[in-house]
């Protein structure tokens, strides 16, 4: 598995993780407010809320891949990089009822850093299952040829 997670994918996903936060920055604390200043004071608690789940989500993305090219660059090892404060952090769901209440950028940006933390997720734990249990996710033509060698 750890073939997988290239230095190319961590520092693709890190540019990404950067931009989004640039983006949901300048979009929380200018772009948006006249947008948010027209919500209701309980959908502005609500808009304030997700913003920080976003900020949330990209800081434990943005952190995990940092680990990750730690570990490539040999600052840390293996043994340091798996440890449970190294791993990806967890990050609150959005409530699916404030979300359609939303600015449409607001509801943009949560949805790419929900994205975002799903597919680090994903690697995350593609990295702590077993590798005969990711190599037959990954694949049912993969899945077949480790039942038939094991049956021969």
């Amino acid at each position: 598995m750890e073939a997988r997670i290239t230095p190319r994918l961590v520092d693709s996903l890190y540019i990404e993780a950067m931009v989004l936060a640039d983006e949901a920055r300048a979009y929380f604390e200018d772009h948006g407010t006249e947008e948010r200043d027209a919500l209701t004071p309980a959908l502005r608690v609500g808009y304030a809320v997700e913003s920080l789940k976003v900020t949330t989500r990209i800081m434990h993305v943005i952190a995990w891949l940092l680990t990750r090219r730690g570990l490539e660059a040999g600052e840390i090892d293996r043994a340091a990089a798996s440890q449970p404060d190294r791993r990806l952090g967890e990050a609150g769901l959005s409530d699916p009822a404030v979300l359609p209440q939303l600015p449409e950028g607001a509801v943009g940006l949560i949805e790419a850093s929900e994205d975002l933390y799903a597919r680090v997720a994903r690697l995350e734990q593609d990295l702590l299952s077993p590798p005969e249990e990711t190599q037959n996710r990954g694949s049912p033509a993969r899945s077949l040829l480790n039942r038939l060698e094991r049956a021969f």
